[in-house]
C-alpha cells in the first residue's frame, strides 16, 4: 500500500472547518425538527423506494423459496455492514472526528482521515474475501431449499460491504460538519438502482433474484460515489498510508478503543438476526420472507423519523457533551424522546387496525397470494407493538456515543439479545413468524429499560426528567390514539364493502386513505385542543418559514 506524503498544514484548498455551535436559546423540539427536516424528507423518499423495492420483490418472487434465498443472501453481508459501517461510524468515528474539529489542526485532521480510511479499507477487504470463500459453510444453518442459489447470490452481493463501509465513512465526515443531504440521497440511489435492475436485467438473467443482487452491488458503489465529491468539496482528501502507520495513529487507536466493546454488542445484535433468520428458515417456506416484508413496513417509519432524528442528534449531543453544555444536552434528549412518542404511538395503533389492508395494498400481486398475506400479517401484528421501543433505542444510543461511552449500550444489547433468542426459540414452533416477531418486540422493550438505567449513572443527565416526560406524554398519546381509532374501526369494514371488486388500488387504497385522513384529523384536533407542546413547536416553525 502506497504511503501518503507528509500532511500539509490543512485540508486542501480550505482551512479546517470550524465546528458549529448550537444556540443555547434554541427550543429543542423546533431545533431537532428544523435540522432533521430535510434529512427526513429524503429518508422518506428512500424508505418509500425501499418499500417499492420490497413490492418489486413480492411481485417477482412472492414468499417462495427463491425469495427466501435472496433475503438470506442479502442479510449475510448486511450483518458485517452494521459492524464495519453504521455501528462503527456512529459509535466511534463521529465523536473522535468532532474532537479533531474542535482542536482545529488541519494536519492532524488530514492524517487521521487517511489512517482511518486505510484501516477501514484493509480490514473490510479481508472480510469480503473471507465471506466469499466461507459462505458455503454458513448457508446450511438457514435450512434453505435453494442452497446453491443462496450461495451464488451471497457471493454476488458480498462486495457491497466494501462500498457501503466507505459510504458510511464519508457520511460520518459530512454529518460531523452538519451536512446531511448527501447521506440522505445515497440510499435513494441504492433502492432506485435495485428496482431498475430487477425489471431491466431479469430478462437477461436466470431469475429475478440475480438481477436484484446485481442492483444491490451497483447501488452500494453509488452510495459511496455520490458522497465522496462533497467530502472533497469541503477540503478533505484521503490517502492510503501503510497499515502500521494507520494503526499507530492516535485517532485510529481511539476509534478502535471505542469500537471494541461495540463490536461485541453489535456482534450480539447481528447474531440475533442470524439466529432469528435461521429459526424462521426452519419454521417453513415463506416465513423468512414474510418477516422481511413486515420489517420493511416497520423500517419505513423508523427510517423516516427515528433514524433521521438520531443522525442529527448524535453530532449535536457530542458537541454539548464535549463542551460541558449539559443543560442543552438534556433539553435535546427530552425533546427527541417526546417527538419519537408523538410519531410512533399513533402510527402503531393505526397499523394494528389496518395492517391487513396495508399489506394487501402494497404487496398482494402476482406471486404474493393469500397465504403470503396471512404470513406477513401475523408477523406485522407482533412487530408493530415494539415500534416505540425500537425507535426510542435509536435515540438513546447516541446519548451514550456522544459521551464516548460504547460499553453501556453494548451491555444492554447483549442482554436483550439473550432475551430475544430465548423467547424466539420458545415461540417459533407454535407461532412461527409471529413468535419471532413478538420476541423482537419484547427484547426491544428490555433494551430500552436497560439503556435508561445505564444512562441514569451519569448525574449530569436528567434521566428522571426525560423518563417522566416520556411516560406522561406516551400515556396521553395512547389515550388520544384509542379515541381516534374507534371511528376508524367502525368505518373501515363499510368502506371495504363499498369499494369491493374495483381493483386493488381502489378497493384497498381508498379505504386506507380515508380512514388515515380521519384518524390524523381526530388526533391533531385532540392535540391542538390540549395545547400539545410539540405541535405548538411545529406550528411556530412553519409560521416562521
Amino acid at each position: 500500500m502506497k504511503a501518503a506524503p507528509p500532511p500539509e498544514p490543512g485540508p486542501r484548498n480550505d482551512p479546517a472547518p470550524q465546528p458549529e455551535t448550537a444556540a443555547p436559546h434554541a427550543p429543542s423540539g423546533r431545533s431537532l425538527i428544523r435540522h432533521g427536516g430535510a434529512l427526513s424528507l429524503m429518508t422518506l423518499v428512500s424508505r418509500i423506494l425501499g418499500l417499492v423495492r420490497e413490492m418489486t420483490k413480492a411481485s417477482l418472487l412472492g414468499t417462495s423459496a427463491l425469495s427466501d434465498a435472496f433475503s438470506v443472501a442479502f442479510m449475510i453481508p448486511n450483518l458485517f455492514r452494521r459492524l464495519f459501517a453504521e455501528g462503527s461510524i456512529s459509535v466511534a468515528f463521529i465523536p473522535t472526528f468532532k474532537e479533531y474539529l474542535l482542536e482545529n489542526d488541519g494536519g492532524k485532521i488530514r492524517e487521521f482521515l487517511s489512517c482511518i480510511c486505510t484501516f477501514l479499507t484493509f480490514f473490510v477487504s479481508l472480510a469480503v474475501m473471507a465471506g466469499i470463500l466461507l459462505v458455503p459453510l454458513i448457508v446450511p444453518f438457514f435450512g434453505m431449499e435453494e442452497f446453491d442459489e443462496t450461495v451464488l447470490l451471497t457471493r454476488i452481493m458480498f462486495p457491497f460491504l466494501a462500498f457501503i463501509s466507505l459510504a458510511a465513512l464519508f457520511q460520518g465526515v459530512l454529518n460531523s460538519l452538519h451536512i446531511f443531504a448527501p447521506s440522505g440521497l445515497a440510499p435513494i440511489l441504492l433502492n432506485l438502482v435495485t428496482i431498475l435492475c430487477a425489471y431491466g436485467l431479469s430478462p437477461f438473467m436466470q431469475n429475478p433474484a440475480r438481477a436484484m443482487a446485481a442492483g444491490i452491488l451497483i447501488g452500494g458503489f453509488l452510495e459511496a460515489a455520490i458522497q465522496f465529491p462533497f467530502v472533497i468539496k469541503k477540503g478533505y482528501s484521503f490517502f492510503f498510508v501503510g497499515i502500521k502507520r494507520a494503526l499507530q495513529n492516535p485517532g485510529t487507536r481511539r476509534v478502535l478503543r471505542l469500537i471494541g466493546p461495540t463490536i461485541i454488542g453489535m456482534a450480539a445484535y447481528q447474531l440475533n438476526d442470524l439466529v432469528s433468520t435461521a429459526l424462521a428458515g426452519n419454521a417453513g417456506e415463506g416465513v423468512v420472507s414474510s418477516l422481511q416484508y413486515s420489517l420493511r413496513l416497520q423500517e419505513l417509519i423508523l427510517g423516516v423519523f427515528a433514524v433521521s432524528i438520531g443522525t442529527v442528534l448524535l453530532p449535536n449531543l457530542a458537541e454539548h457533551a464535549k463542551s460541558g453544555q449539559w443543560g442543552i444536552y438534556n433539553e435535546r434528549l427530552v425533546s427527541a424522546m417526546d417527538i419519537i412518542a408523538l410519531i410512533t404511538i399513533p402510527i402503531t395503533f393505526f397499523s394494528l387496525a389496518q395492517g391487513e389492508g396495508l399489506i394487501r395494498l402494497l404487496f398482494q400481486t402476482r406471486s404474493f397470494d393469500e397465504d403470503s398475506v396471512r404470513l406477513t400479517l401475523s408477523a406485522f401484528s407482533f412487530h408493530m407493538p415494539g415500534l416505540f421501543f425500537i425507535a426510542l433505542n435509536r435515540i438513546l444510543a447516541p446519548a451514550f456515543y456522544a459521551q464516548s461511552d460504547s460499553k453501556s449500550p453494548t451491555l444492554a444489547g447483549i442482554i436483550s439479545f439473550g432475551v430475544n433468542i430465548c423467547l424466539a426459540a420458545i415461540l417459533f414452533r407454535p407461532f412461527r413468524g409471529a413468535g419471532i416477531a413478538l420476541a423482537l418486540s419484547l427484547a426491544s422493550a428490555v433494551n430500552t429499560a436497560l439503556l435508561l438505567f445505564f444512562l441514569k449513572k451519569n448525574p449530569r443527565i436528567a434521566v428522571g426528567r426525560a423518563l417522566r416526560s416520556a411516560l406522561v406524554y406516551a400515556a396521553k398519546l395512547i389515550l388520544f390514539s384509542v379515541i381516534s381509532i374507534v371511528p376508524v374501526l367502525w368505518l373501515s369494514p363499510r368502506l371495504l364493502a363499498f369499494f369491493a371488486d374495483r381493483g386493488r388500488l381502489i378497493s384497498q387504497g381508498l379505504p386506507l386513505l380515508i380512514t388515515a385522513a380521519l384518524y390524523i384529523a381526530l388526533g391533531l384536533l385532540l392535540l391542538l385542543i390540549t395545547g400539545d407542546r410539540q405541535i405548538r413547536g411545529i406550528v411556530k416553525l412553519f409560521r416562521k418559514k
